[in-house]
């Protein structure tokens, strides 16, 4: 293997190939991203960066130096266009054929966006978008944010500490209905509330108008909220087109890339990681495919083993996942999963005094620790669910 492509440069496709040379890989590896940015990373956009506490320089994964160090054949500003395992190739917007012995998919996800298309209408997935959002935020004072899942309730968050007025309108009956249990998702409605947020759960936005730009949001209930702004929280679109015709087998379930528990895909020589590889995992019961910023990265170190290493040698991947999110100056930890869950406890601290640890329960396991405020103790808990623990075992070890 002389020669490997990366299609993807973020936080995984980066990792990939800092691995690949911590492996001893001394041949050809080329890094293709579509944004003219070096890598950076992508948690810092709706907290330091609205905020102001960061930037966009701020947020560089590596520095020129440690990119330097890495001798990769960097092609910035320009996507995969198409895998071309016959001619063992990966072709790019631009026209070019990167020759390919090995190939990574790391090409991850883009924001879902609304219907519109108005000036004031923005999603949140880079650096770009950030920092216009950033200014219209200071600009009008006041924002319609729509979804309140990670990246909503984060806008929303750092919106508030902005001074913005911000209404936050979510179809489900919770926030986070996705990822935690309503029991907890309850609690985080409360937080957003308690900072100032107009809060409007269950119910959907019906369309988003304007006459040159955005002036309002209507919802099924009737209601029509008067905005110059709007950030639509609505989850992402998998960056997997450039693969059609390719061979590579699709998650008809999950979205994305199938892979195996070694992060293979169904062409030989070809693997993918970050947000668009699903793969088996022995303690959850089925396929997973998270979009988070750890799994990227872990991910990404076990798929570059595995591209060099023989077959006798590779290893699976296992993780707990873990995923965190901070908001209103609170830290949300989350390891494994917190939904679906059959049984749900806090075992350390209070809901009132916003500061606890949650276990979560699916058929007699725990599945998943959350924590608010709590992280040492969220930490703790970590090698519960790195193995099969029992229900009854777990609440042992927190001592209930």
């Amino acid at each position: 293997m002389q020669t490997i492509v990366i299609a993807g440069a973020g936080m995984a496709g980066l990792t990939t190939a800092e691995s690949l040379r911590e492996a001893g890989f001394d041949g050809t590896i080329t890094l293709v991203g579509a944004e003219p940015h070096p890598p950076y990373e992508r948690p810092p956009l709706s907290k330091e960066v609205l905020t102001g506490r960061g930037s966009g320089r701020g947020v560089a994964l590596r520095s020129d130096t440690e990119l330097a160090a890495l001798d990769l054949d960097l092609r910035l500003g320009v996507r995969a266009a198409a895998l071309r395992p016959a001619e063992r190739a990966v072709r790019l917007s631009d026209g070019t054929a990167l020759p390919a012995d090995g190939v990574v998919i790391a090409t991850g996800a883009r924001a879902r966006r609304p219907e519109a298309d108005l000036p004031g209408l923005h999603v949140l997935r880079t650096i770009d978008d950030a920092e216009a959002i950033r200014a219209d935020l200071l600009r009008h004072r006041r924002a319609v944010v729509v979804g309140a899942g990670f990246v909503g309730a984060e806008v929303a968050a750092s919106a508030r500490a902005l001074g913005v007025d911000v209404t936050l309108v979510e179809a489900a009956p919770t926030p986070l209905t996705r990822v935690v249990d309503p029991r907890i998702g309850s609690v985080l409605a409360e937080l957003h509330r308690d900072n100032g947020v107009d809060l409007r759960l269950g119910v959907p936005v019906t369309g988003i108008e304007g006459d040159g730009g955005v002036e309002r949001v209507r919802l099924a209930d009737g209601t029509a909220l008067e905005t110059p702004l709007v950030v639509a929280g609505l989850g992402v679109r998998l960056n997997t087109e450039w693969l059609a015709g390719s061979g590579v087998a699709p998650d008809t379930e999950l979205g994305g890339v199938r892979c195996d528990e070694y992060s293979a895909t169904s062409l030989p020589g070809v693997y993918a990681v970050g947000d668009l590889a699903s793969w088996p995992h022995p303690r959850y019961g089925g396929r997973l495919r998270l979009e988070h910023w750890t799994n990227a990265e872990e991910q990404a170190r076990v798929a570059a083993h595995n591209l060099l290493a023989g077959d006798g040698a590779r290893e699976r991947y296992t993780p707990v996942p873990y995923f965190w999110s901070d908001q209103y100056g609170m830290k949300i930890q989350l390891l494994g999963q917190a939904a679906p869950a059959d049984t749900v406890e806090i075992v350390h601290g209070s809901v009132e005094s916003r500061k606890f640890v949650a276990f979560f329960g699916r058929a007699g396991r725990l599945v998943g620790v959350l924590g608010l405020r709590s992280t040492p103790r969220v930490m703790r808990h970590r090698p519960l669910l790195a193995e099969s623990t029992s229900w009854t075992d777990a609440l042992a070890a927190a001592g209930r």
